[in-house]
């Protein structure tokens, strides 16, 4: 009796093996859900690999939706409906540039299955191309290549030096010799190794003395290169920095005496302005503060906005205003136009007067 049941039993599984091999409804089914690239030289570029399906379903499958956890990966799959036991593919791209070192990325696959989703894996180590002498001095200038044409300083308090270095090489196969001129009165600068050998490198020192810089905010200037005596217009190196006053030091006393700016209001609102037309505007403010109020700077966003303000001190309990006139020639639909203004408040030193507001075609 018990061999007769054991055959019975085994008979009813084989007679219906459609009931462990095929599941109800779409089911998709990877060969594989990790891949390991292994080692990828970031130099070859992107590098790909397929996962394989079957749908294990008796309906068709649909991939809904295939996310990746990051760009750098880019995912392609078969699109159109997988029929009961047929294949597709959902194909990985790993993109390693600027990536070097492990890796282990995602990739979500959504489909019209019970389970729904399901989630795949590609690992790898990304090795660094070899960097290359303009890898490094990105910048080229005649026989020359700079790290960078713009040396930015940051925020730059006014009465306290700084200093940058600027690397150079010399990529030609004669000397180079380096001279500079145009430097402004507030920055010295100095070619530490003013004739380069072939190959060799150097750099330029840029002190920037903020004591002799007048101007307050971001400021930009440029200094002239001349290689062996030629002056180029476009061999110039950009300097930028952002000129503050340091409040840091102020004493309770100082700050309890200290100006203060306050505005009526900082937006002005023109409505609608037909195209070549002018619109003024003046921001009323008041020194609520013990002390006087200088306006350092006053600095339009567009040339198309003139600024008028003759008042550059104003003592303790005084009012003034700053006019605005702004040109809507050439101008058409929304505008957000700028004002900065720079002050010794020590709470405020740097305001934004907002003019916004609709040019609209001419009658």
């Amino acid at each position: 009796m018990k061999k007769l049941f054991f055959i019975l039993i085994l008979s009813s599984f084989i007679s219906a093996p459609h009931l462990f091999s095929q599941q109800k409804g779409a089911n998709i089914s990877f060969d594989k859900l990790i891949h390991d690239f292994g080692e990828i030289k970031e130099a070859d570029g992107i590098v790909t690999y397929n996962f394989n399906f079957t749908n294990t379903g008796n309906e068709a499958l649909i991939i809904q939706k295939v996310n990746s956890s990051c760009g750098c990966t880019t995912p392609t799959w078969t699109r159109q409906p997988i029929g009961p036991g047929e294949k597709g593919i959902v194909s990985a791209a790993y993109n390693p540039q600027n990536r070097p070192g492990h890796f282990d990325k995602y990739i979500t696959v959504e489909t019209n299955s019970p389970t729904n989703s399901v989630r795949l894996q590609i690992t790898g180590n990304v090795i660094s191309k070899p960097v290359s002498i303009e890898d490094q001095y990105t910048f080229a200038m005649g026989g020359i290549r700079l790290k960078t044409n713009h040396l930015s300083f940051g925020t730059v308090f006014k009465g306290v030096p700084q200093t940058k270095l600027l690397e150079i090489i010399n990529t030609s196969d004669i000397v180079q010799k380096i001279e500079l001129s145009d430097i402004p009165a507030h920055l010295k600068a100095t070619v530490l190794t003013p004739s380069l050998k072939p190959g060799e490198t150097g750099n330029i020192k840029v002190d920037y003395l903020s004591d002799k810089q007048s101007d307050w905010d971001f400021i930009i200037d440029r200094i002239s290169v001349s290689l062996n005596g030629v002056k180029d217009r476009t061999y110039k190196i950009v300097i930028s920095a952002n000129i503050q006053e340091d409040f840091s030091s102020l004493t309770t006393e100082q700050r309890n005496n200290a100006p203060i700016i306050e505005f009526s209001s900082t937006t002005f609102n023109f409505g609608k302005l037909a195209q070549g037309e002018n619109v003024e505007y003046e921001y009323p403010f008041k020194n609520n503060g013990k002390s006087d109020l200088l306006i350092r700077k006053v600095n339009a966003s567009c040339g198309c906005t003139a600024i008028l303000t003759d008042q550059k001190i104003v003592g303790p309990g005084q009012s003034a205003s700053i006019k605005v006139s702004f040109n809507s020639a050439g101008k058409m639909g929304a505008q957000n136009k700028t004002v900065t203004v720079i002050t010794n408040d020590p709470l405020n030193p740097r305001i934004i007067l907002w003019i916004k507001g609709d040019v609209i075609a001419k009658l």
